[in-house]
């Protein structure tokens, strides 16, 4: 079974919220395990999105509040979180094209967050371009 680019980061999205609702409810977690429970195949994209994005999340959450106005990260609902940290991740350490980031972390905010989070995700990532 292959995947899309697209559905990978959706997975990987998942991933992410699972492993926030678990780390903040002090459940042991094995990042391996989770992976496997998400997706049936083993997939390095998925694999290095998810790392990555755990392994760099202070600087990825200190890189959105700079560019959140009055708000940050940690306040977002945990699926917009996800996303906006998935996008920043790939902006930041990633070859993927900024175009293609942005309307991926824009096309998973419809699906997954209402209107006002949406928003604040486009505007990061639109900032973070500019820079």
């Amino acid at each position: 079974m292959s995947y899309r680019r697209s559905e990978l980061r959706e997975k990987c999205m998942v991933i992410l919220y699972q492993y926030d609702l678990m780390k903040n409810s002090g459940v042991q977690i094995n990042i391996d395990d989770l992976i496997k429970e998400n997706i049936p195949i083993d997939n390095e994209f998925v694999k290095d999105i998810v790392y990555g994005v755990i392994t760099h999340q202070s600087e990825i959450d200190e890189a959105a509040n700079q560019h959140i106005k009055d708000w940050t990260i940690d306040r977002l609902d945990k699926t917009g979180a996800s996303i906006l940290r998935i996008a920043i991740f790939e902006l930041k350490y990633t070859d993927t094209p900024e175009v293609v980031v942005i309307n991926e972390a824009i096309e998973l905010s419809k699906k997954y967050s209402d209107v006002a989070v949406r928003k604040i995700i486009n505007a990061v990532l639109d900032k973070m371009i500019r820079e």
